[in-house]
Parts: structure tokens; C-alpha cells; sequence
């Protein structure tokens, strides 16, 4: 009740009637009593003639009266507006506060109207908004921290290429401790080496290994492309993932030393104990029974050496011998083995590499992008003369690899296929590493994957 007895309503409303009441009473005041009887005092007993204002009529009565009451409504209007005023410009000073950033602002409220109670919800959302700044600072240092200090090196560019963000390990890798912010990243990647930047221009996905500090590395890229405050950006990250390579390599050794451990156990048994049987057969002279003894010892050893010889194969990988390979017998002799569609002519120049090595890899490529499920005719290869090396790119338009299977492709007998372990991509790997090339991997765009070897070209033509 008091409340509604308090608002700006009725107060507006009681403020206007007793102007209204106030008015006239002037008016009475200047046309009835008692100003109409000075004037008369003053014009019998002193002689001054001065026209009453009810002479001059009812417009003469109402002028006299506003100019009485307008000075006297000024001043009531100031005296009755000036909480109002102040409230006003410390609400004008709380939102440039808010607009700078500063929530810390807070007003007095003495007051029980409508007025007062929109100060004390001003004064709520200002502690809401402090309290979410406080939190969201705290979550962005928090980010920050690990972002800096993850050994992922990250790299955030604008629409223009300029570095809008990066971390402690980017700026080591790409400027020698220093900050990237601000600066163009395309310069930056032309002392980087050839792989690292064409990866990071190809816009894709990719697995790379680099020369660096007079070591290789190899490299985890990820690109993704948003909108950042309507604008778009690029995000880079480069994952070191040698070490990672190198524990994988040592687990897959330790993995294959076990099966064939296991492999040898399951045929060396049996045969170590149908020779004791054999022995005590001839020992007893039943020797109508060994036939068959020799027979199942021949089977298992027939079987062990095929086992063996599989996983031989890749360490008995002979050292290439690269001669001048002309390209259009050599393409001839691969279509032979394979079914692919030749993306663009062949350079004329011959290549140099070892024949024999190289076809067998681009067989397994080929074979491998059939199998993922591309169609026959998305199955390419295409053949680039880069001068001082030559680049063979075998693509498909299949499902691609994932992020986890991108990481792992490369290692020793990793393989993808239910059919077991098999050399999958390492062979690949050997024989181009072997060569003094490398192998990159990378998820192309619409969908399939890429692989492209890079073999050297050092012999002059």
C-alpha cells in the first residue's frame, strides 16, 4: 500500500494538483484579494495610479498570473527534479563504465519509487556482470595457460595471414623464441623448410617428416578454418610426433618379436617332439610309422619358413640402385599389375630411382586406394618434376584417415585390414627414406586421401 502510495504517479499527480490549487490562488490573488485593494489603497492615500489587473481583463489576470508563478515553478521543478537529475547522470556514468569494460560500478539508492527499484536491478546486473567477468577471467587465463604451455605448437591467423595468436612452442619453432603476433606467416614460413610450408599451404591435413637442427622430424598438421568475431580465421597446429614414432615403433617391435616368438614356439614344439617320437619309432624298429613323422615335421617346418620369410622380406630390404628410369615403360609395366588413371602427362625428362622398388610401392598404393572404396576411375596417379626432385602422388576419393590412423600410418606393420598385421604403409616409408626421400600423407579436400612420395633427383641430366 505504501508503496503504490509512494510512486511517481501519485506523486506526479499531487505535484499537479497543487500547481493547479496554486494557480489559482494567484489568480485570485491578482483579480479579486487582496492585490486588487492595494492598488486602490495606493491610488487614494498616495496618489499612484496603477490599473488593477481586473481592468485589464481576464487575458490581463492570467498574464500577471504567469509571471508570478513562473519563477516560483522554476524553482520548485529544480527542487523537485534534482534527484532525478542525479540519478540520471550516475546512470549515464554507470553505462560509459560498462561500455569500457569496468562492471566495479554501483549506485546509492535512498529511494522507494519506481526509480529506485530500477537502481537497485541496475545495481543486481552489475553484480551478475562482475561476477561472469571474474569467472570468464579466470577460465581465460586458465585457457591460456595450458594453450602457452602445451608442446603442440599453435598458430591462429586472420583473414590477411597476420598471426593473431600463437604459443610458447610456435614461437620457438618459427622465430626463435620470439613473438609471432602481429606478423605475416607466410614470411615466417620461408625459412621454414619446403615440406613444412607446402603442407601448410596445401590447407590440409597431413603427416610430414622435415630436416631440422640436423635431425629429422616428423610433424602432426592440423588446419581448420572459422569465424572469429564474424571474421575468419585459421587455425595451424604442428605436433611434434617423433618421439611419439619412435615409442610406437619400440611397442610395434616388442609386438612382432612376441608373435614370432609365439610363432616359433607353436612349430618348434611339435617338431622337437615328433623327432624324439621318431627316434624312439626307429629305436624300436617301426619304421613303417616314420614316413608320416617326417611328413608332419616337413609341413610345420614348410610353414615356420613361410612365416618367417614374410616378415624377412622387410628387413632384408636390399639397398635401392637408382638408374634413369624413362617414364612411359615404366607406367606400361606398372598398368600391367594395376588399374590407375594418369592424372597428367609424364615428364619427358627420365626419372632416377630403382625400378623395381618404386613399382612395388606404387602397387601397394594403388592397391590400398582401390580398397578404401573409391571408384576405379578417382584412383590417380600423377607424376611431378620439381627439378631437383620428382614427386609421385597417388590419390583416391575414399573415406581418408582420421586423425589417430594419420598419426599411426607409417609405423612398421601397422595395417588398417582385419586380415591381421601387414606392412601397410611403412614399406613405402623404407623404400623412399632409402632412396633419401620422404613420404607425406594427406586428407584431401571433397573427401580421399594423398599420398606423395618425394624422391631426390641429384644426378644431373
Amino acid at each position: 500500500m505504501w508503496r503504490h502510495l509512494n510512486s511517481l504517479r501519485v506523486r506526479l499527480t499531487v505535484l499537479l494538483l497543487a500547481a493547479s490549487v496554486a494557480g489559482a490562488l494567484v489568480y485570485a490573488g491578482v483579480t479579486q484579494w487582496p492585490l486588487p485593494q492595494l492598488l486602490l489603497w495606493l491610488r487614494k492615500d498616495l496618489a499612484v495610479t496603477i490599473r488593477a489587473p481586473m481592468q485589464l481583463g481576464i487575458y490581463g489576470g492570467l498574464l500577471v498570473s504567469v509571471v508570478v508563478l513562473l519563477p516560483l515553478a522554476s524553482w520548485l521543478a529544480g527542487l523537485v527534479m534534482a534527484p532525478v537529475s542525479r540519478m540520471l547522470r550516475a546512470l549515464e556514468g554507470a553505462v560509459a563504465s560498462y561500455r569500457d569494460g569496468d562492471f566495479s560500478f554501483s549506485i546509492a539508492v535512498n529511494r522507494r519509487d519506481e526509480l529506485g527499484e530500477l537502481i537497485r536491478m541496475h545495481n543486481a546486473l552489475g553484480q551478475t556482470l562482475r561476477e561472469q567477468r571474474q569467472h570468464l577471467v579466470q577460465r581465460e587465463l586458465l585457457l591460456d595457460t595450458v594453450v602457452q604451455n602445451t608442446p603442440v605448437a599453435l598458430v591462429l591467423t586472420d583473414a590477411s595471414g597476420r598471426v593473431a595468436y600463437s604459443n610458447i612452442a610456435s614461437r620457438h619453432l618459427f622465430n626463435e623464441g620470439r613473438s609471432l603476433n602481429g606478423l605475416d606467416f607466410a614470411e615466417l614460413l620461408v625459412d621454414a623448410p619446403e615440406a613444412l610450408r607446402k603442407a601448410v599451404e596445401s590447407g590440409e591435413d597431413a603427416l610430414l617428416s622435415v630436416e631440422m637442427d640436423g635431425s629429422e622430424e616428423t610433424f602432426h598438421l592440423s588446419q581448420r578454418a572459422f569465424r572469429l568475431q564474424g571474421r575468419p580465421h585459421r587455425l595451424q597446429l604442428f605436433r611434434r610426433m617423433t618421439r611419439e614414432l619412435s615409442r610406437q615403433e619400440v611397442a610395434t617391435w616388442k609386438r612382432v618379436i612376441r608373435v614370432i616368438s609365439h610363432e616359433l614356439n607353436n612349430s618348434l614344439a611339435p617338431i622337437s617332439s615328433l623327432a624324439h617320437s621318431g627316434a624312439e619309432l626307429a629305436r624300436r624298429g617301426h619304421v613303417d610309422r616314420l614316413p608320416s613323422v617326417f611328413a608332419t615335421i616337413s609341413e610345420r617346418a614348410l610353414h615356420l619358413h613361410g612365416f618367417i620369410a614374410g616378415y624377412a622380406s622387410f628387413a632384408k630390404l636390399p639397398t635401392p640402385q637408382p638408374v634413369a628410369v624413362a617414364w612411359t615403360p615404366f607406367l606400361d609395366g606398372l598398368a600391367l599389375h594395376c588399374h590407375y588413371r594418369l592424372e597428367v602427362p609424364a615428364p619427358s625428362q627420365p626419372g632416377r630411382f630403382d625400378p623395381v622398388q618404386v613399382e612395388q610401392v606404387l602397387i601397394n598404393l594403388i592397391k590400398n586406394a582401390h580398397e578404401s572404396g573409391s571408384a576405379d576411375d578417382e584412383v590417380t596417379l600423377s607424376i611431378h618434376d620439381l627439378g631437383r626432385e620428382l614427386r609421385i602422388d597417388v590419390a583416391d576419393r575414399g573415406p581418408g584417415m582420421s586423425e589417430t590412423v594419420l598419426s599411426q600410418a607409417l609405423l612398421p606393420f601397422y595395417s588398417t585390414k582385419r586380415s591381421g598385421t601387414g606392412l601397410g604403409l611403412a614399406l613405402a616409408r623404407e623404400i623412399t627414406e632409402a632412396h633419401g626421400g620422404r613420404v607425406l600423407l594427406a586428407n584431401r579436400e571433397g573427401g580421399g586421401l594423398r599420398v606423395s612420395l618425394l624422391l631426390p633427383q641429384v644426378t644431373s641430366r
